[in-house]
């Protein structure tokens, strides 16, 4: 793996930048070209082949926020999820995942795999015995998403690292909730890092896209899949990820502070009943949080009291958006069970913990006092509807 030699906002920065020669613009010109020369040069630019200058640029710099050698840039988190996972299995292989995981990655395996002939067992637990059990002889993937969407579980990335290099399996994380900013997997072991970086990447709510970061080894395998099934990004999407990105340090470090903030304030509030952060000394995963995570991200969920509506109170917020995605500026919430999750079915929610009243709240960089008062007049009115 690389070293890192430069801080963290200085690699959001500068990083994978391309050098306006022409002109001398403080930023990366943008290459809007579809058709490169391929006669006499070194590279035949394309963009399916994930080669464009502006694709290349944006690579490096995840890369090196995620200190792997090399890396893809996708049009969706979802591209960049099943083009990595499939890329190491074919027909007869076995998978193992993390029970709690997106629902959009669960739909993937449940109803596309089987049609592959590929076999995936789901963990029921986040110790190593959950896992270790259910690798097979034809096992050749572990996946793991920590924090998990969306009862911010944490698994112990050195422990499935290990077990991963015991029984010579790939390893492979959704690293979307804590961002390269808060988790560094490549530095526990773990073999290919995911993203969807529509959300703390892009930061904005305004642009849809995912990348793959690893080895040039792992990543050389996934991009032959990748040119064939297609799932690139615009090189204007891509410019406008990579300006972006170059605020995310400091835009999640905010995120995480006001997160903190936020999860002491509900966690002592009379009208809730459960807050799931691991930033909170009494969440399960705190303690392995603390040893791979330099901040506890800006993403949590909670519950209110039985008898209060969790619908009701969402319409009835002002400041804090109801929105279906995550991590932008804004802080919103949603309900999983009706938006990220609902495919996986009521008594499949249930089985994971997924309650109909369970709010997950993605938090913004605005004033805390401003976010408490929005929810403190949103409780009041639904209490005296």
């Amino acid at each position: 793996m690389n070293k890192k030699t430069k801080g963290v906002n200085t690699i959001c920065t500068h990083v994978g930048e391309i050098k306006d020669e022409q002109f001398k613009g403080a930023v990366s010109p943008l290459f809007m070209s579809s058709s490169y020369a391929f006669q006499d040069v070194d590279v035949k630019r394309y963009p399916r082949y994930f080669n464009t200058p502006n694709q290349e640029g944006l690579a490096k710099k995840i890369a090196a926020l995620e200190n792997c050698e090399a890396g893809l840039i996708f049009g969706s988190g979802m591209a960049a999820i099943s083009t990595a996972v499939m890329a190491f299995l074919e027909a007869g292989d076995h998978i193992v995942l993390q029970g709690d995981i997106y629902g959009g990655t669960y739909n993937l395996v449940v109803e596309q795999f089987n049609k592959f002939g590929i076999e995936y067992s789901f963990s029921k637990g986040m110790q190593s015995d959950d896992f270790e059990k259910l690798i097979k002889s034809n096992t050749k993937v572990i996946y793991i998403e920590t924090p998990s969407n969306p009862l911010l579980k944490i698994t112990d990335l050195k422990m499935i690292s290990a077990l991963a290099k015991k029984h010579n399996l790939i390893s492979m994380i959704d690293n979307t909730f804590a961002s390269p900013i808060n988790q560094v997997p490549a530095n526990f072991g773990i073999d290919i890092i995911i993203h969807s970086a529509t959300k703390y990447m892009g930061g904005h709510s305004d642009m849809c896209a995912g990348a793959v970061v690893c080895s040039e080894e792992h990543i050389n395998k996934i991009f032959h899949l990748a040119k064939n099934l297609g799932g690139s990004l615009s090189d204007y999407t891509v410019w406008l990820l990579e300006r972006s990105m170059k605020t995310m340090g400091i835009r999640v470090k905010a995120q995480n502070e006001n997160a903190q903030k936020m999860a002491e304030y509900l966690d002592a509030h009379n009208d809730i009943n459960t807050v799931y952060y691991p930033g909170l000394k009494k969440h399960d995963g705190h303690e392995i949080a603390k040893t791979q995570m330099s901040g506890f991200g800006g993403m949590m969920s909670f519950e209110l009291n039985d008898g209060l509506n969790a619908d009701l109170f969402q319409k009835t917020l002002q400041l804090i958006k109801p929105s279906m995605s995550l991590a932008g500026v804004e802080s919103t919430v949603l309900s999983p069970s009706e938006t990220s999750h609902a495919l996986l079915g009521a008594e499949e929610r249930k089985s994971r913990g997924i309650s109909d009243g369970l709010i997950r709240f993605s938090v913004g960089i605005e004033e805390t006092d401003d976010l408490i008062e929005d929810i403190e007049q949103a409780l009041t009115k639904i209490k005296n509807a």
